[in-house]
This record gives structure tokens, C-alpha cells and sequence, in this order.
């Protein structure tokens, strides 16, 4: 037994993928020609995530206008006035409004584990966008001739397709992104709407047999964007029982920048049950300094003596880049700590005792 260590996903694109992006956008690109820079940065980013040593890899999020948004790209049934996220620096980031239905993907993320796979032997792993985020693109004042009722039903549907099409093309593991869940809180402090979330969650994941839903996860944080998060002042003591209801089998949790981390960590051993795995965050995207792998070690060894070890698994607290303009994390500073991950949780594994 070995203490699994797994990335959450986005890396930031290169300086020279964003330019090719823009270019494409004002009409200056063909779009074979930003397809060959995706593939040149996909390439780049598979090669560099093996470099780290680190068993699981992604492709970086490399061809995702950001983690919430590839499903709809494509749709043209949305307007630009959705739902507004505001950050604690004064920044906001604005969800598309839905305008009429019926709602469909644009875009399944198997589609991006097929264009990965031919630049890699490593063992995949494959985030997707949870339906309670998706959810919030549907009006408070409804759509004519599309009731909500109606649209859960679609989106419910056509999450499941998403996460059958990262299965059908090879992932190891499925992440469902839920970094909404912490926010919901912020807004509706009674927890009701963060209980909406939870139960349309697991109608996705019942959709799945129980060895399937062993290779989904679930992933919260308090966002990070431009160095910035959205509701890291929620308590994850208001979070955590109603996560723990979602019917995944493995769980990814920020905690290397949580203020307290061993009531954190209690709060995860009373609620984790018997047969679920738990990610810890051991790396702070955010933070530009790169952890050592002995800081790493130590932050691993502390959650080795609340949890279980045979459930135990490290990762970092969030992407590196969830939305593809966010560069204010380098390329080689991301790989320094996910190195820094990888040496450090394999150092806490060689002191426990495990090979």
C-alpha cells in the first residue's frame, strides 16, 4: 500500500497558447493553427506532469476556456448577464444566462481525454463540472415554454453523459468540480440551497454502479482565481455533512491553507465512513512560494493521525489556472509544487512505514 497523490488539474497555458487564443478570437488565427497550439501545449503539459514523477496526470486543462464553462461552448441559446461570483480582492467572474431550451452540452470532456491520450502512457484523470454549478444557469424568473422542472431533467442527463464520455475515453478517475458548494453557504447561510446542490448531485451519481462511483470524486475549495477566493471565510463545519452525503468515492479537499487544520482533518475522521477515500490539499495554488517536500511531509503526517491510512490520499487545494486568463501563477512554479507534492507525500509514506 502507498499513499495515492493526485493533481486536481488546470495548469496555466504558456504565454505563447493564450496569444494564439486571443489571435484566434480577434480573427487573426486560423483555427488549425490554434489547434496545433492546444496540441503543442497539451503535449507540453503531459510531458512535464510525468517529470514530476506524479502516477496520476492531466492534460492541464489546456483547451478549457475555464473549468465551469466548456460545456457551453459552442451553445447559442445564452446570454452574458448570469449568475455573478464575487472574489475577495473586488473581482467578479459573471455564468452565462440560460435563454430558452432545450439545455445541451457543447462540448462532453471525454473529448478532451482523447486528444491527451496519444501524448501519454500515464494514467489519466479526467474533472468535470458539477450539474449544482451548471444549475445556476437557469433564470430565478424561468424560461417561457421551459419549465425549471424540464431543464433539471436535461441537465441532469447530460451530466451523466459528461462523465460516461471520460470513462468511455480512458480516465482512471472522474473529479466532479463543487467548489460552489462552499460559496452556497456564503449566500444562503441557512444551507438549504447548498442541500438543493447536494441531492441534484446525487441524482448524477446515482446514475452510476458502486464500483464506478469508487473512480468519481468530488472536489471543494473557496475558489481561486487571480490569487484570490470566493468564500474562504465559510466554515467547513457548516460544509462538510452535507458533502459527505454525495455519494462519490473518493473526496478532494483544500486544507494546506486552511487556518485550522486539525479540526478540519476531526471534523473529515468523524464523517468519512469506512470505504471512501480523502484527497487532503498539502499545496496552496495561490501561495507563489513552492512548498519544500518536508513541509509536505509534515502536513501529510498530520492527517495520517486523525485518518485512516488505507482511506488517505494527498493533493493540491485547488487548480493551478481554473479560468485559462488567470496567469498569476507560472507554468514552472505549478510543477515545482506538484513536484513538491509528489516527493513530499511518497517522504510522509517512507517514515509510516509504507512501500
Amino acid at each position: 500500500m502507498s499513499i495515492p497523490t493526485e493533481p486536481i488539474g488546470s495548469i496555466p497555458r504558456s504565454p505563447e497558447l493564450l496569444q494564439a487564443i486571443q489571435a484566434h478570437g480577434a480573427g487573426r488565427l486560423p483555427a488549425a493553427v490554434l489547434e496545433a497550439a492546444y496540441d503543442d501545449a497539451v503535449r507540453d503539459t503531459l510531458r512535464r506532469f510525468a517529470e514530476t514523477g506524479s502516477p496520476v496526470i492531466t492534460d492541464g486543462e489546456q483547451r478549457k476556456s475555464s473549468f465551469a464553462t466548456y460545456p457551453l461552448e459552442g451553445s447559442t441559446n445564452l446570454a452574458p448577464d448570469g449568475v455573478v461570483i464575487p472574489f475577495k480582492d473586488g473581482h467578479t467572474r459573471q455564468l452565462p444566462r440560460l435563454t430558452r431550451g432545450p439545455f445541451r452540452y457543447g462540448k462532453y470532456a471525454g473529448e478532451y481525454l482523447q486528444k491527451a491520450k496519444p501524448h501519454t502512457t500515464r494514467p489519466l484523470k479526467q474533472a468535470v463540472i458539477s450539474a449544482s454549478a451548471l444549475s445556476l444557469l437557469y433564470p430565478p424568473n424561468g424560461i417561457a415554454g421551459y419549465s425549471r422542472e424540464e431543464f433539471v431533467e436535461d441537465l441532469i442527463r447530460e451530466s451523466v453523459a459528461d462523465i460516461l464520455s471520460a470513462f468511455t475515453a480512458g480516465a482512471q478517475t472522474v473529479q466532479i468540480d463543487f467548489t460552489e458548494g462552499r460559496l452556497s453557504l456564503k449566500l444562503d447561510p441557512s444551507g438549504a440551497l447548498l442541500r438543493s446542490f447536494v441531492e441534484l448531485n446525487n441524482r448524477v451519481l446515482g446514475s452510476f454502479s458502486d464500483a464506478e462511483r469508487a473512480r468519481i470524486g468530488v472536489h471543494v475549495c473557496p475558489g481561486g482565481d487571480h490569487d484570490s477566493t470566493h468564500s474562504a471565510d465559510v466554515d467547513y463545519a457548516g460544509l462538510l455533512p452535507e458533502l459527505f452525503a454525495m455519494q462519490a468515492g473518493r473526496f478532494y479537499l483544500q486544507l494546506s491553507s486552511e487556518p485550522d487544520r486539525r479540526r478540519v482533518l476531526g471534523l473529515i475522521a468523524g464523517l468519512l465512513g469506512k470505504e471512501r477515500k480523502v484527497f487532503v490539499g498539502v499545496i496552496d495554488p495561490i501561495s507563489a512560494r513552492v512548498d519544500s517536500p518536508e513541509e509536505v511531509c509534515h502536513r501529510v503526517l498530520e492527517a495520517a493521525g486523525l485518518l485512516p491510512l488505507s482511506q488517505l490520499g494527498t493533493t493540491d487545494d485547488c487548480g493551478f489556472s481554473p479560468f485559462a486568463d488567470d496567469t498569476s501563477t507560472a507554468r514552472d512554479v505549478a510543477f515545482a509544487k506538484i513536484r513538491a507534492r509528489v516527493e513530499g507525500t511518497a517522504l510522509a509514506a517512507s517514515r509510516l512505514g509504507i512501500r
